[in-house]
């Protein structure tokens, strides 16, 4: 369980961060923002099948999966949208509890492939697995995650108006202070630039402090928020990326794609 100490810090005061440091990769651009805020039609199509997310109460995160939480929840797999590499099987969890989200990722693997960045830092340029969180998609903030395999991440709050600027969660007392935590485990192999693996498992914790500019938070029995989960792989030299959302084409940012989940 995770208690973040509050006493005299906002965890809803937020650093801007200047919108072309992090208008980033794979053309990700936060450009024509109306295009991506779902109608009203595309909001209830989504919904007609809306992935159950299974209540639990609060744990310890590992980054081996192993609790018997996870039991309760389904794999569900992510879809290779890119050509080239090697059709890695990517996979995750999800789970709520009264204080936050629980997600774990699966990914098979054969490199640690990225640079000796910190958190914060431009991690998407090596590879990580990301989350994103749209509660209301009629309104155009909505929320990313991104961890790689040394636990180095980035936490993004953004807001899909015209100029599309990011916002991180800042506090001077420790990324701790984000409301987010994040386990990593290398299998079969060492955890080091570009080492040989087989796989690698990522649990994270988000608690709902981390998530406190959007709307629908925390979420009830019965809310449904949009979602997607991807993953960025760099063996190849090249991006390869992976979508729950397996209509996505150029960018994670098509808010208008993606998928729906539903708090039990």
């Amino acid at each position: 369980m995770y208690n973040f100490n509050t006493s005299g810090i906002n965890l809803c005061c937020y650093a801007l961060i200047l919108g072309s440091a992090f208008n980033y990769t794979f053309g990700q651009s936060l450009d024509e923002p109306d295009k991506n805020v779902a109608t009203t039609d595309q909001i209830n199509i989504k919904h007609n099948e809306p992935l159950p997310v299974e209540r639990c109460d609060d744990f310890e995160i590992t980054g081996n999966g192993n609790n018997p939480y996870w039991s309760a929840s389904e794999w569900n797999f992510l879809t290779k949208i890119d050509k080239g590499g090697k059709d890695y099987e990517t996979k995750y969890k999800i789970l709520a509890s009264s204080t936050g989200i629980y997600i774990l990722f699966y990914g098979e693997d054969d490199k640690i492939t990225t640079e000796d960045y910190g958190d914060m830092d431009k991690i998407w340029n090596g590879d990580v697995f990301e989350i994103f969180f749209h509660p209301n998609p009629k309104e155009t903030v909505y929320y990313e995650y991104e961890v790689n395999q040394f636990e180095k991440q980035l936490v993004l709050t953004i807001s899909d108006s015209e100029g599309g600027l990011p916002w991180v969660p800042f506090n001077e007392y420790g990324k701790e202070q984000y409301g987010v935590e994040n386990k990593v485990e290398i299998i079969g192999g060492a955890k080091q630039l570009n080492g040989k693996i087989k796989s690698w498992r990522a649990e994270i914790f988000i608690s709902y402090k981390s998530l406190g500019l959007l709307p629908n938070v925390p979420p009830k029995s019965g809310t449904i928020w949009n979602a997607n989960f991807c993953r960025i792989d760099y063996d190849t030299g090249n991006m390869v990326k992976w979508s729950w959302t397996p209509t996505i084409k150029n960018s994670f940012h098509e808010l208008n794609k993606f998928q729906s989940i539903i708090f039990k």
